[in-house]
């Protein structure tokens, strides 16, 4: 992991497509402003890891589905 220093209105470039500026530090916050692709997905820890679970949960309740239903729009016992 690397550590780095930043003082507000400074910044750090990841790659040649993302840079991350550090706007303002007050009260035991830091608020920074994060430029990358659209095509890159940027998410608060927290959130990245809620979509994570719902990933597997969705993906663990979908493998009892028949396509046909699904096709249909409908799910198992669901009618």
């Amino acid at each position: 992991m690397l550590v780095l220093t930043r003082r507000p209105g400074e910044s750090i470039r990841i790659g040649d497509e993302i840079s991350v500026l550090v706007l303002e530090i007050q009260r035991g916050q830091v608020k920074v402003a994060i430029d990358a692709p659209r095509e890159i997905p940027v998410h608060r820890q927290e959130v990245y890891e809620l979509v994570q679970r719902e990933n597997v949960k969705a993906a663990q309740q979908g493998s009892d589905d028949d396509p046909a239903d699904l096709w249909r729009g409908e799910r198992k016992g669901k009618r």
